[in-house]
């Protein structure tokens, strides 16, 4: 039971939890979870279980390395002088990742959970004494419940799925075995708990839920460790990789609509960069293959079939549209003009307006010309953004109403993925924000939904696809292939957009 005795029959070694292994050089002791809160810098917190020693140059010195709990700085550097580690940490953070071998994926796993558990360091610090509290937003989920659904999805998929070996041939709905904590399923499965349910959960405190997410990590590395080198066999391994990236997005940009104070390097990481402004890029015609191929490597089910799509010439900015070129927009009261919006955007506008009382971007204070700057809210501190900066916390409605007043238009998924693969060398910039396509996310012919049936099929016909990434997504989920799906009215997460000639 969460918080109580163990109801797993695994058998661990005696550990002090308060007075972990002596560490090597770069290497730091830290805390477990379940005594004290961690530090606020913390970069990494999880132990490393026997069976992934090998894969981590200098641990293999330790003593008493089960359930040892190690904090480290960063992830392994590629030039680390072990030479077959070296490589697989090039791939740990990389989009090579979704066609990695055992060992990188065994590395990639657990700095997911490192990163999980820094990001969740910086809620303990700030709402624990709340008992993590937060207004019920339907943008969100408890933060607690967020962490726990973490390590249930990999258990469901992983540790308790007796059909894993067959990747993405798994029946879904097939028995499962018991979890490591009876309540697990009560709690944090997502298909079965609704969103309105899961704010007056009884959920288990702080210190079980990342006692639970170790659990689940080594029962997930140790079979991992057991398992075959196809793709169908390391499909589950890989998807609750992305699972789990994708879930620190949500708690980076919840911490943002929270207005929580993070730590210097993270509000650093999670900066905006600043971009070269550069002339739009004609792009020519072409038949393009979109999607992505079903083999090697791990797919995506909204990216399968590739197909073929006749494009036809156009051009497209070489950036996301930048804060200078929005403040134009609003400036020449681009929120204050219908003939600019689609009907429903006016609707979703004047809304806003009543129950938020904002015309403008979400967390912006101030912007225009006249007023010198744009002052956005990040992370619970007003910042001033600079005008060659990627204007964000922009919904759809928004990005499709500048499109309109410029006299642009949002780009099709189709032409966005094209100018990512052939327009690169060319100055073709991404990866900054998520960007609003013109799109609506809808199944490719031949679409079938993979065992994981929630993911896309529930949302298609309702949501506009978003390609790229953020400066909080995971380099190795920054794939051109990659599709992002919200509802047009989002803009609480980190996204932008690029236009398009008509």
């Amino acid at each position: 039971m969460v918080g109580g005795g163990r109801s797993d029959n695994r058998s661990h070694e005696p550990v002090d939890w308060l007075t972990p292994a002596p560490l090597p050089s770069g290497f730091f002791t830290g805390d477990t979870g379940r005594s004290t809160p961690p530090r606020a810098d913390a970069r990494l917190l999880f132990w490393v279980p026997p069976c992934a020693v090998r894969h981590l140059p200098g641990l293999a010195c330790c003593s008493r390395l089960t359930r040892t709990t190690v904090l480290a700085s960063d992830p392994l550097p590629p030039s680390s002088p072990h030479s077959s580690a070296a490589h697989e940490a090039g791939l740990i953070d990389s989009p090579l990742i979704r066609s990695a071998g055992r060992d990188a994926l065994s590395l990639a796993l657990m700095d997911a959970r490192n990163h999980t558990l820094h990001l969740f360091g910086q809620y303990q610090q700030a709402l624990e004494a709340v008992n993590f509290v937060v207004p019920e937003l339907t943008v969100l989920n408890p933060p607690l419940w967020e962490l726990g659904h973490v390590g249930w999805f990999q258990e469901w998929w992983i540790g308790r799925n007796m059909q894993r070996a067959r990747g993405a041939r798994c029946e879904p709905a097939h028995a499962r075995l018991a979890s490591i904590e009876p309540g697990a399923d009560r709690w944090w499965d997502s298909g079965n708990v609704p969103h309105h349910q899961r704010w007056t959960l009884d959920l288990p405190p702080v210190a079980a839920c990342r006692a639970y997410l170790l659990d689940t990590l080594e029962s997930t590395l140790e079979l991992l460790e057991k398992t075959g080198e196809d793709d169908d066999a390391l499909y589950f391994f890989r998807l609750c990789l992305f699972h789990e990236d994708m879930h620190a997005e949500a708690l980076s940009y919840t911490a943002q609509t929270l207005g929580l104070t993070l730590d210097k390097a993270l509000l650093q990481a999670f900066t905006p960069p600043t971009m070269a402004l550069r002339e739009p890029l004609l792009v020519p015609a072409t038949v393009w293959m979109l999607g992505s191929a079903a083999a090697p490597g791990f797919v995506f089910d909204n990216e399968l079939a590739q197909h073929e799509v006749n494009v036809p010439e156009f051009e497209i900015d070489a950036q996301p549209v930048s804060w200078a070129q929005f403040v134009e927009f609003v400036d020449d009261g681009g929120y204050d003009q219908p003939e600019f919006w689609q009907s429903e955007g006016w609707d979703w506008l004047q809304a806003t307006a009543s129950s938020e009382g904002r015309r403008g971007p979400r967390y912006v204070e101030q912007i225009g010309v006249a007023s010198g700057a744009v002052m956005q809210t990040r992370f619970g501190k007003p910042m001033r953004m600079l005008g060659n900066q990627p204007a964000m916390h922009m919904s759809w409605w928004e990005a499709d109403a500048w499109c309109r007043w410029a006299g642009r238009r949002l780009p099709a998924e189709v032409e966005w993925e094209v100018a990512a693969h052939t327009a690169a060398r060319r100055g073709f910039r991404w990866g900054d924000v998520w960007e609003w396509t013109g799109s609506t996310f809808r199944p490719y012919p031949g679409f079938e939904p993979h065992p994981y049936a929630d993911y896309s099929q529930p949302w298609f016909g309702t949501h506009k696809v978003l390609r790229g990434g953020s400066f909080a997504t995971r380099a190795r989920m920054k794939s051109p292939k990659y599709r992002n799906f919200y509802r047009p009215e989002r803009d609480d997460i980190f996204c932008g957009f690029r236009s398009c000639a008509l």
